[in-house]
């Protein structure tokens, strides 16, 4: 007798790595390594989620209306093609699982994030990169890298773990140079972080056709990746399709309660990204005062490179000051670390352990 054997491919995927909490011996750490509002959530959100306890024994609305009705009435959407998911995570894994399969294709930037090939691997369809230049979305050899077994093409605008972006008419020439039969995923997660007029989460080109979705999440400034709570916003016959697969109740009371009141708490909203903005180009300059190069960043991040090999040297001298972040070879960046920007006293033991790495190479 033998055990079950899963499909092909589900065993040459390399599961998903989350960014590290913890250091041993250290109670509280600076943890930086996976993106998180600085500030953490709204109070009226994390009002919202305990309110709820006293009704943990029913079940969530599981069409999230208010919910959806909160998100229209702050982005001018209509909430009827609003699809909310347990993060944008969830809804990624349900559009490849509902538009691509064995023989297709699913084509992603050279450092897009890590869970598309991810998807496409669990759905059976053959994850194809198409290279960046300068770090950032390069449009033309997306375009080139379409053949006809293309389903899908997913890209993050700004990206992880690079921090780069694209502005609003190249995603536009990216749309127009796809065929009206791939479907555009437009991952929108930092959005909230910029502020230049060129730019755009992606809501128009939904609105422009049949075949291109926009995907958004409140793990980022809303801080509540605790909740795990995500949404999208496609095509009425996309929603539809989405809703037909997704699990009948795959937002919890909890998290769809405390994305409202995040909705509605402006103030709390303009004051992390206020902070992000002030933090974030603060950290950019004390970093290459060092002499280390920083990626431009247009979310709640930066990319930093070393010299080859001095990473485990820099992610040393950070841990000595109870500082954690990202390490980011498996995306093909051996030499680089991804620094979420952190309270103004994270951030200071960010340059201090810097200072000292730095120290220690001369």
């Amino acid at each position: 007798m033998t055990a079950p054997i899963p499909r092909p491919g589900i065993l040459d995927i390399k599961a998903y790595q989350g960014g590290r909490s913890k250091l041993d011996g250290v109670a509280h750490v600076a943890k930086l390594s996976s993106n998180e509002g600085a500030l953490g959530a709204s109070p009226r959100a994390r009002a919202a989620y305990q309110a709820v306890a006293a009704e943990l024994h029913r079940y969530p609305d599981g069409g999230s209306e208010a919910l959806r009705a909160a998100l229209g009435r702050r982005f001018g959407l209509d909430p009827a093609r609003i699809v909310c998911g347990a993060g944008s995570d969830e809804l990624i894994g349900l559009l490849t699982h509902s538009y691509a399969g064995p023989g297709d294709e699913v084509l992603y930037p050279e450092y897009g994030f890590a869970m598309y090939p991810i998807y496409a691997r669990v759905n059976g369809a053959t994850p194809v990169k198409a290279p960046e230049t300068d770090l950032t979305v390069n449009v033309d050899a997306l375009l080139a890298a379409v053949t006809d077994k293309t389903r899908i093409v997913f890209f993050a605008n700004p990206a992880n773990p690079t921090g780069t972006m694209i502005p609003a008419s190249e995603v536009k020439r990216l749309r127009d140079g796809l065929r009206p039969d791939i479907l555009l995923v437009i991952d929108s997660a930092y959005s909230e972080f910029v502020t230049r007029n060129d730019y755009s989460p992606g809501a128009e080109l939904v609105d422009a056709g049949e075949n291109t979705v926009m995907c958004r999440t409140f793990s980022k400034i809303f801080g509540m990746g605790a909740l795990r709570l995500g949404w999208c916003y496609a095509p009425a016959s996309i929603a539809d399709v989405l809703n037909r697969v997704r699990a009948p109740f795959n937002v919890s009371a909890a998290a769809q309660a405390a994305g409202v009141a995040a909705l509605e708490d402006t103030a709390f909203f303009d004051l992390c990204l206020a902070h992000n903005q002030m933090w974030r180009p603060w950290l950019t300059e004390r970093i290459e005062a060092l002499g280390l190069e920083v990626t431009p960043s247009f979310a709640n991040f930066l990319l930093v490179h070393f010299p080859k090999g001095d990473v485990p040297k820099a992610e040393a001298a950070l841990a000595e000051q109870a500082v954690l972040v990202r390490a980011v070879a498996g995306y093909g960046l051996p030499d680089a670390l991804r620094i979420s920007v952190g309270t103004e006293e994270e951030n200071r033991r960010v340059v201090a352990g810097l200072t000292a790495y730095k120290e220690g190479a001369a």
